[in-house]
């Protein structure tokens, strides 16, 4: 399906915005995107209608229940699971991490060791670490090469042994846009006998994730990071999920996945995840909403590609500002760190959020990133993002901004 751009920005209202009469860019995806007006309609409509908690033998209950069953339903399109079953709604992937990392030490013991990269955000690092400090657990991590910001599965390969009980690893970079070949991980993982976890947090709102073809044990999302609340989202084979014991109050289910789900969730946020999914899905052609997320995924992949592509060539005639990471469009998610001689990059930020334009500086909770890159005492990057609805011409304005700054 043609990447009808117009369309797409129409259907977000937000992107209406405008700061002493000039429109916004939105150019901070990488922190959370904005949402679709059929994500704040389901989410406003089931606080509207008046909704009840789970398990009345009334009637707003079983719509409530109805809610959560169409959520997992989306989810398990999106990510191609086997079943509902498999599909984990939390806080945020953050608290999911950690819930999963207090299960899964239980089940480890000392001398076991669990391998995280630099390249990942801190909730796919610290949790482990938390995990492991707890079982007498060592933890290993893998280098990225910090010239271009790529990971080698083969590196990570290296790193396992048959004490390896767990292999952390993302998706794609959240601060460098890196792409990383994680079925080659998952299936390293799987050769030692141990479990994989992708964080795709970064990654699910710029291309298809298949966690079948993948063959990852677990996987974690966040709503918000594609179009959606905010809601986390955990995949887990359903043998681990039934297997693992969770930490859970005495009178809760002990079959997953209500077994994982602490508390009362968000209901609205539920009804919006379903909305988020089915607009992603409303972008492609497809007999399935399976097959429509991952036509609209394709589509949406190839058009941040020209943006990538008419970025990196904008940052090659600009000697003043320096890119970290991948220097190609190939390989690599529309998110962008960046350096300019002579700023400091809260500097840069402000500079351009003064006009308008908003982006993020800092560490981006990627520690072990900026850290390899040698910025973390220095105050960091600028993160640049573009999703499936900035423009070219949005592209543009972000470079002129920047040669303010020569």
């Amino acid at each position: 399906m043609r990447h009808d751009i117009d369309s797409i920005r129409s259907r977000f209202p937000a992107l209406a915005r405008t700061l002493d009469g000039t429109p916004v860019v939105y150019a901070d995806g990488p922190g959370g995107t904005q949402v679709p007006d059929t994500v704040i309609e389901a989410m406003a409509g089931f606080l509207a209608r008046g909704g009840s908690n789970l398990g009345g033998p009334f009637v707003t209950s079983e719509e409530t229940a109805g809610v959560v069953a169409a959520a997992r339903s989306a989810v398990v399109d999106l990510l191609n699971a086997s079943s509902p079953e498999e599909i984990v709604f939390g806080q945020n992937m953050t608290s999911l991490t950690f819930a999963l990392g207090r299960a899964l030490a239980r089940t480890w013991r000392p001398g076991d060791e669990i391998v995280c990269t630099r390249l990942d955000h801190d909730a796919n690092v610290s949790s482990w670490m938390e995990a492991a400090a707890e079982a007498g657990a060592e933890v290993r991590l893998v280098d990225f090469d910090p010239v271009d910001g790529r990971l080698d599965p083969d590196a990570v390969a290296a790193a396992l042994t048959d004490r390896t009980r767990l292999v952390a690893v993302t998706h794609a970079s959240n601060a460098l846009g890196t792409v990383v070949d994680v079925a080659a991980v998952a299936e390293a993982a799987r050769t030692v006998g141990a479990l994989s976890f992708v964080d795709a947090v970064h990654y699910t709102p710029h291309g298809s994730i298949d966690v079948q073809r993948v063959g990852c044990d677990f996987l974690a999302a966040s709503a918000y990071k594609f179009f959606g609340p905010h809601t986390g989202v955990l995949y887990g084979r359903r043998e681990h999920l039934a297997g693992l014991e969770a930490v859970k109050i005495r009178p809760a289910s002990s079959e997953p996945p209500d077994k994982w789900e602490t508390g009362t969730q968000s209901f609205e946020s539920l009804a919006g995840v379903a909305a988020c999914v089915d607009y992603l899905a409303g972008l492609g052609e497809g007999a399935t909403r399976r097959e429509r997320i991952v036509d609209a995924m394709t589509s949406v992949a190839g058009y941040e590609r020209t943006l990538s592509a008419r970025f990196l060539a904008g940052l090659a005639d600009r000697p003043h500002v320096r890119l970290y990471g991948v220097p190609v469009p190939d390989g690599r998610t529309p998110t962008f760190a960046v350096a300019v001689a002579g700023h400091g990059a809260r500097e840069v930020a402000a500079h351009l959020g003064r006009q308008g334009i908003f982006v993020w500086d800092g560490h981006f909770y990627a520690l072990e990133v900026m850290r390899s890159l040698g910025v973390l005492e220095s105050g960091g990057l600028v993160r640049i993002g573009f999703v499936h609805y900035t423009t070219a011409d949005e592209v543009d304005r972000i470079l002129a901004a920047l040669d303010e700054l020569a």
